[in-house]
């Protein structure tokens, strides 16, 4: 039996992403409790940010039903950067945003407005001690790792017991820890904390071991699945976790929709079945489809680590969406293929796009450009192959043949569906009609709207009460027009009329009163809005829990290391994009094991003897084109490290940009 946690911890939150504020409207109607959105600047997502007007916008809309907004600003910043990033957070408070998601703990140290701070996942929170400090140093929410298991969620979540507890459940993984991957920096100089990564993961690599003998050929072996938590929100919730975080402010409005109506039904039925959880804002959602999270682009699912290591988490024949399992082909022509259906019972459509495997196991896809019926679960498919540089016929699409099999990646009848209006969110009321007396005399009429917050709008109108010819009628008219809602916020829960209610009362005039107590509501709700509290840091100031900080801390300015030299820290190695740290150094470190998942771990292979004797976790090579990087594996945390150095072409390219960061070597200066 789970026990009743304290009020303040038992709102569950679904979190939407945004990559502008239309899809943040869009999300907040489709049921997010609050939503994630790129600022004009310094977020982990540099093609996603928006101008704060914007936000404004989006903060406003929201507010109507109680949901928030969060804006990342969570990349590492220059000195440089600083005081641009403290005027952004005051221009996002004043615009109305709720919190701030940061990963600079230099911000901590800065005059910001009085608005909740968050710990970004790229502050990479896996233990207990590190949760417990970020709360003690004034963060309000806490995104933990995405490899953490149920048990170490648990475990943190008996340690923190005033920050809430935010977890990923949705989306595109990336496969290091959050904030400890420096591959896309060291190849390309793009750096991944500071919001522009390359996703050097999802390319393939020829994987050899210390003989030089290839153990996977061209495989993505550091892509991974995409995650789904459909099925772990109760044991999330149960475990700690109070928000629920889908990722993808790079995702189309469609796509944000879909998932956010996805989880949010599922959400509902939890709230249905353990009353010890409560709402994270205010009203309910219906909808004019039904949620299919697959319809959107993913790489097949997983829970990841949540219940404990699986083997099955790589996406590693392509880093691409393959789709719905469409059918096979049926028969070829030099114009056409006919597509057998009957398995799947799919209807198709002009404008999709079909995918195949070729025989390499690579993935193909053509659009369809016409698509007749020739049967019941047969169509004849006229490719597109004007897009298809090259490409004269059917004969020129790659490996495709009578009985391929094929999936379907882009369903143009979805996509229209989702392009109209396909949520209504409404906040219940209760809606109460009394008559009024001045002076002793009935003088009219009030209308109480009190909805599902306790938020109470009223309005009265003067009207001579004139019982009505015919009472069962008049009454009728009474409730229909009081209760006819239409395009505002609200639907009506319960109507209370009094049981004398059968007077004649002009339509026109019920009509004003309804529209007059809507606005009183809307005037209470918004009167009545509070913003989050901003969390005080501890007195004295926390100790944080190492006295010494590598490259892999991210610091990157005089004030982020003055906060860790506040609470203890005595070393401070200065972030990787400082060009301090030469050589080989570990570019990414990752929960996924290559060994394991090629099923060449010591664990799972304990007491067999190959030919070349008792398997060992020794190292093994990745090469794509001229680059090598070495897996070195880490088995008492059970962790990898892709091991590598900065190209010569990215120290020179970046050295002769202007840099300032913080420098912790005797004598050293700011440079």
């Amino acid at each position: 039996m789970t026990e009743r946690l304290p009020t303040r911890h038992s709102h569950l939150e679904l979190l939407s992403p945004a990559r502008d504020a239309d899809i943040g409207i869009e999300a907040v109607n489709h049921g997010a409790d609050a939503v994630y959105i790129g600022g004009p600047a310094m977020g982990a997502r540099d093609k996603a940010g928006n101008p704060v007007a914007e936000i404004a916008r989006l903060a406003k809309h929201a507010h109507r039903f109680r949901a928030r907004i969060f804006v990342a600003m969570n990349t590492i910043l220059r000195d440089d950067e600083l005081e641009p990033a403290r005027r952004q957070a005051w221009q996002l408070y004043e615009a109305g945003v709720d919190a701030l998601i940061v990963q600079d703990m230099g911000l901590l140290e800065l005059d910001l407005p009085p608005i909740q701070l968050h710990a970004s996942t790229q502050t990479d929170i896996r233990t207990p001690e590190k949760a417990r400090f970020l709360q003690d140093a004034g963060l309000s929410k806490l995104v933990l790792a995405r490899e953490l298991t149920l048990q170490q969620i648990r475990a943190i979540a008996a340690e923190v017991q005033e920050a809430e507890l935010e977890f990923f459940i949705h989306g595109a993984l990336c496969v290091a820890y959050s904030g400890q991957c420096f591959i896309s920096h060291a190849h390309t100089g793009r750096s991944a904390n500071r919001g522009n990564c390359s996703q050097e993961c999802r390319l393939p690599y020829t994987v050899k071991d210390g003989l030089g003998r290839i153990v996977a050929h061209d495989q993505h072996v550091l892509s991974v699945k995409d995650n789904d938590q459909s099925e772990n929100l109760e044991a999330l919730a149960d475990a700690g976790i109070r928000s629920f975080k889908i990722e993808g402010r790079y995702k189309d409005m469609a796509t944000v929709k879909n998932v956010t109506a996805h989880y949010r039904q599922l959400l509902d039925a939890l709230l249905e079945r353990r009353p010890e959880y409560a709402r994270g804002s205010s009203g309910r959602c219906t909808f004019t489809f039904t949620p299919e999270p697959e319809q959107g682009f993913n790489r097949g699912g997983t829970d990841y680590f949540v219940n404990g290591r699986q083997q099955d988490i790589g996406a590693f024949d392509t880093p691409k969406h393959a789709g719905l399992s469409l059918g096979h082909v049926a028969a070829m022509t030099g114009t056409h293929f006919d597509v057998d259906t009957s398995e799947s019972g799919a209807t198709l459509n002009n404008g999709d796009s079909i995918t195949w495997r070729d025989l390499q196991g690579e993935l193909q896809g053509v659009q369809v450009n016409t698509v007749e019926v020739v049967s019941p679960n047969l169509w004849r498919v006229e490719p597109n192959l004007a897009a298809r540089p090259g490409a004269h016929g059917t004969k020129d699409l790659k490996d495709l043949r009578k009985n391929t099999a094929l999936h379907r990646n882009r369903d143009m009848a979805w996509e229209r569906l989702l392009a109209k209006p396909s949520a209504e969110r409404k906040i219940a009321v209760d809606v109460m009609l009394t008559p009024w007396q001045e002076n002793g005399q009935l003088s009219g009429l009030e209308l109480t709207l009190i909805d599902e917050d306790g938020f109470a709008g009223s309005a009265r109108v003067e009207r001579t009460l004139e019982p009505a010819r015919d009472p069962d009628r008049a009454a009728q008219t009474l409730q229909d027009q009081l209760t006819r809602l239409g395009t505002t916020d609200y639907v009506a829960r319960d109507v209370h009329l009094p049981a004398e209610a059968a007077w004649f009362v002009p339509v026109s005039l019920l009509n004003a009163l309804r529209r007059d107590a809507v606005a009183a509501l809307d005037e209470a709700r918004t009167q009545g809005f509070e913003r989050l509290p901003r969390a005080k840091p501890a007195e004295p100031p926390a100790i944080y829990p190492e006295d010494t900080l590598t490259y892999l801390a991210n610091v990157y300015n005089g004030k982020a290391a003055a906060f860790y030299a506040k609470h203890g820290v005595k070393v401070v190695e200065p972030a990787y994009e400082s060009h301090e740290k030469l050589g080989e150094v570990s570019l990414m470190i990752t929960k996924h094991c290559v060994r394991f998942s090629l099923s060449l771990c010591p664990k799972q292979t304990k007491g067999v003897t190959g030919v070349q004797g008792t398997v060992r976790a020794d190292p093994l090579v990745l090469q794509h084109g001229d680059e090598t990087l070495t897996l070195r594996f880490d088995c008492k945390p059970c962790e990898m490290h892709v091991v590598g150095a900065m190209r010569p072409n990215v120290l020179r390219q970046m050295r002769e940009q202007p840099m300032t960061f913080y420098r912790t070597r005797p004598g050293a200066q700011t440079a």
